[in-house]
């Protein structure tokens, strides 16, 4: 997903704007970089169990990475980049996707419980009501399942915290900010009863975090 991350969140007409530009060349600017926060997001949401959706599919960079007993869902806002994730699950047999929709992460259509996970990969940031995106996730997954997200959160202080601020600019150019904090991911949890499971640190250098919690049941 890729547009610069603002408090308020970018129009979701603006978002399908940028997503089409950037479907053509989202895997060569990003497969390499992102794939091992994606595998370690696709390993923390398979131990839930099989029935998982991927909320901002995407490209479906990460679709191979299932166990081939999944029952993996995805949805996008971009159509161009659901087009490129249906050509993969084609072209490499990915019998365990079984469906690609663009969908709202904020109104998805799906029934209460329908997923042991909801994983979300570099989306959270990007969406223009994360709360809300937050709340779906946990509507639609089953009482002692999970949520999974893998994204880059600023620190909220620190060293690392004065580096970030250095190379924000840069950051800014490629889709990340840091100016969005897991605390805020942390308070959301507090408020509506989800259990913080841990947030660890992947590859490069601890950049991307894998934040993992557990609805209540």
């Amino acid at each position: 997903m890729l547009s610069e991350p603002q408090v308020a969140g970018p129009s979701t007409a603006l978002m399908r704007k940028a997503y089409a530009r950037w479907a053509p060349v989202y895997d060569v600017v990003y497969d390499k970089l992102t794939e091992p926060a994606a595998r370690a997001a696709v390993e923390a949401a398979s131990v839930h169990g099989p029935r998982i959706l991927e909320a901002g599919v995407g490209t479906g960079l990460a679709l191979g990475y299932y166990p081939k007993g999944s029952f993996v869902c995805g949805v996008d806002l971009s159509e161009d980049m659901l087009k490129r994730a249906r050509g993969k699950v084609h072209r490499k047999g990915l019998s365990h996707v079984r469906g690609l929709q663009v969908m709202d992460v904020c109104h998805l259509g799906y029934a209460d419980a329908s997923f042991d996970a909801v994983v979300a990969q570099f989306l959270i940031t990007l969406v223009p009501d994360p709360e809300a995106a937050l709340s779906e996730f946990l509507r639609v997954v089953r009482p002692g399942g999970g949520i999974v997200l893998a994204n880059h959160f600023g620190q909220d202080a620190g060293a690392l915290a004065k580096v970030e601020e250095i190379v924000a600019p840069l950051c800014t150019k490629i889709g990340w900010s840091s100016d969005f904090k897991a605390s805020r991911i942390e308070a959301w949890a507090r408020r509506n009863g989800v259990e913080v499971q841990g947030l660890k640190p992947t590859f490069p250098g601890g950049f991307f975090k894998i934040l993992r919690m557990r609805k209540a049941g």
